[in-house]
């Protein structure tokens, strides 16, 4: 695992308690570069807000921490 992925996973696992607060949680299906994909599971996999749980919380978060450029795909 390359430094940026492990900045990435390592990020993401810190976060996963704010999902898992709620009932849901995340699984890191891959990541490629820049690019991570992600599934959300349990109640936030369902939810209605999941894309704005994705773009405008864990990603932003990772582009703002990490690097401007990361991109998160969502996997169903």
């Amino acid at each position: 695992m390359d430094e940026l992925s492990k900045k990435i996973t390592d990020r993401l696992e810190e976060l996963r308690v704010h999902l898992q607060a709620d009932g849901g949680d995340l699984e890191i299906v891959g990541i490629d570069g820049k690019t991570v994909q992600l599934r959300l599971r349990g109640a936030c996999g369902g939810c209605p807000h999941a894309a704005m749980t994705i773009k405008g919380g864990l990603e932003r978060i990772l582009r703002e921490e990490i690097d401007p450029e990361i991109v998160i795909e969502r996997v169903l």
